[in-house]
């Protein structure tokens, strides 16, 4: 799903950033210029994603797998997609709130469902508080999470690091700061992890080669 009809979605109107830089004939853009990884010793995989996305519900399977066979030189990291969209931005909310109580492999599956087949926002703290009521542990514990200032913090560096990579469309992936794919380049979900493949072993080969 790309940027415009996400945020359709949202009812919103917006202006497109500059795209990344296309290769012809390849399953990948160049990001330009290329972004430093939170932990440089690592070859650090992004994927952009948005709980509204039918396609992002159909790679979550496929990559969560694929990333549990990642080796130890690669660090994995989903960054939801915000696009300085306060709906948007309330379901990043949710998504960290999640990370960060431990909740969310059993909520993930819950939340794509509740977005896109119950058509239910959880884009606030009341909309969230109702929703998590009997899903977790401790409700009171996990919106306290949900208001914290550490989640608007990673709700901020998520739409940062968006702006910064130029995400128009999700799922994407970004490896090593430099390449991006996604299933509109490579031709389907299951080529992405592919080229994601070739991406980390190029990264790697241009790191040693320094």
């Amino acid at each position: 799903m790309n940027r415009r009809d996400a945020l359709k979605l949202a009812g919103l109107a917006f202006a497109l950033p500059a795209a990344s830089i296309a290769r012809a004939d390849e399953p990948f853009q160049i990001i330009e210029p290329a972004q430093k990884a939170d932990d440089p010793s690592k070859i650090e995989v992004l994927e952009f994603f948005h709980y509204g996305c039918p396609h992002c519900r159909d790679f979550h399977p496929l990559i969560t797998a694929w990333k549990k066979k990642l080796p130890a030189d690669v660090a994995f990291r989903a960054v939801p997609a915000v696009w300085n969209n306060a709906q948007l931005g309330g379901l990043a909310r949710l998504y960290y709130t999640a990370e960060i109580t431990g909740d969310l492999a059993a909520l993930e599956p819950a939340i794509f469902a509740a977005v896109q087949d119950d058509k239910r926002p959880l884009f606030n703290e009341q909309q969230v508080g109702e929703w998590i009521a009997g899903k977790v542990g401790d409700a009171a514990k996990f919106l306290d999470t949900y208001k914290s200032f550490g989640v608007g913090s990673l709700v901020q560096r998520a739409d940062q690091l968006a702006r910064a990579m130029k995400i128009q469309g999700v799922p994407a992936l970004v490896i090593g700061g430099r390449y991006m794919t996604s299933a509109s380049l490579s031709g389907s979900h299951e080529n992405t992890l592919k080229v994601a493949d070739d991406l980390i072993a190029r990264v790697r080969k241009e790191r040693e080669g320094k």
